[in-house]
């Protein structure tokens, strides 16, 4: 038997204190609320997606105009960015797949001016059909393939 007498410190729990509290304390009826004001919304969801891919469309316009420059390949990418954030919560949870394949594609600016053009626009004329065609999850096995081989192809261009 040892003779040692050992205490256990409990150092404090900051982010307990910033979050007020346990962790139970998440509002359900507030959730409720958020969810519903989202369905109320969801008529509108069609044409904000729309307009982000105009956006898109604006920028791949710039790229054939004035070239893949840096300031244009970041403009295709804050849009691709912003599709992939969007696509779930317009319902096309698709296009948060297509449009994450792009970022990956630009995400490191230093490899945005060398991106295969033929593949970025693969990505923006997949990203137009799904919605155009309204194939909005990869259950859709058209869906699933574009998304399956721009990833692939994407995979490939990285690994050069």
């Amino acid at each position: 038997m040892s003779n040692s007498s050992a205490k256990v410190i409990q150092p404090p729990n900051g982010l307990r204190l910033k979050v007020g509290g346990g962790f139970g304390g998440i509002d359900a009826a507030a959730i409720a609320k958020a969810e519903e004001a989202l369905r109320a919304m969801s008529d509108q969801f069609g044409q904000w997606l729309q307009d982000e891919i105009d956006k898109m469309d604006a920028a791949w316009a710039a790229i054939q105009a004035q070239g893949l420059t840096a300031e244009t390949a970041e403009g295709l990418y804050f849009r691709a960015h912003d599709l992939k954030g969007l696509g779930g919560t317009y319902q096309y949870p698709l296009v948060t797949r297509l449009a994450a394949s792009l970022c990956r594609l630009m995400d490191e600016p230093e490899k945005r001016l060398t991106a295969p053009k033929s593949l970025l626009e693969a990505h923006i004329n997949a990203i137009r059909a799904v919605v155009r065609d309204k194939i909005q999850t990869e259950d859709h096995p058209v869906g699933r393939a574009l998304a399956e081989e721009l990833e692939t192809q994407v995979r490939v261009y990285a690994a050069r």
